[in-house]
């Protein structure tokens, strides 16, 4: 995925903050590799080998089934739903936070700068995975994937979220995304949106070229965000103390 006909937006003034999370906050590739596998079988696909599978962790899973796997539009359906079955018996719990990323949201969170998440994951899903490595709490709003809502690209996902994050009275004026594929890259900047490049995640460092900034931890992205914010803008326009 290219984006060679937009403009890369600016990271200054970030008024909250948008998580990307399979390869972002959680390290999802074990169990979304191993259901995407048993839901290609399922449909007599090919299975690829691993370095394959691994393509599959980020994107919306139906276009990795049809891009991917070259999967036509029906079988892609079917394996998407063997996928979403064996992903909810046993694929999520193979998933675990990255090291760090606990201890970023709990800085942010102390430095008042609002999170939320914005994932290709169902949403349902999404939610149960927050709350079960205990960072739910630090996010104002969880949105994914909904099938029943005609929610499924990235920037169908973002737009949704900037709408209900708007409804609670966040500022959104600046928000960024931190994610790790261009999907998250090309998805945010539909909405104008500068995106912080999570090295540290699944995808290739040339998906990160159109990213605003890129960050190799989530202890480096940790002053990238707080030096980037607009408190830190407020303190730098503030006439110095007498």
């Amino acid at each position: 995925m290219t984006l060679l006909h937009q403009v890369r937006p600016s990271l200054t003034g970030i008024s909250c903050i948008l998580f990307d999370m399979d390869g972002t906050l959680l390290d999802s590739a074990p169990g979304v590799t191993a259901s995407a596998a048993q839901a290609l079988a399922a449909v007599g696909a090919p299975v690829p080998a691993m370095e394959k599978l691994r393509r599959f962790v980020g994107p919306p899973m139906i276009e990795s089934f049809r891009t991917v796997s070259r999967l036509d539009e029906k079988t892609a359906q079917k394996a998407l739903q063997h996928y979403r079955n064996a992903y909810a018996d046993h694929g999520a719990e193979q998933s675990s936070p990255y090291d760090g990323i606990m201890d970023l949201l709990k800085h942010l969170h102390l430095a008042g700068i609002p999170m939320a998440v914005a994932t290709s994951k169902v949403e349902d899903q999404a939610k149960r995975l927050a709350r079960r490595f205990g960072m739910k709490g630090y996010f104002i709003n969880v949105c994914g994937a909904s099938d029943s809502e005609g929610r499924a690209s990235k920037a169908e996902v973002i737009a949704e979220l900037l709408h209900r994050l708007q409804s609670e009275g966040v500022d959104i004026s600046n928000p960024a995304m931190v994610g790790d594929r261009s999907y998250d890259v090309a998805g945010a900047a539909e909405h104008g949106i500068p995106t912080i490049f999570a090295l540290w995640g699944y995808g290739e460092v040339e998906e990160g070229s159109h990213a605003a900034a890129v960050a190799p931890s989530p202890a480096a992205l940790l002053p990238l965000i707080l030096n980037n914010s607009l408190r830190s803008a407020a303190q730098h326009d503030s006439p110095p103390v007498r």
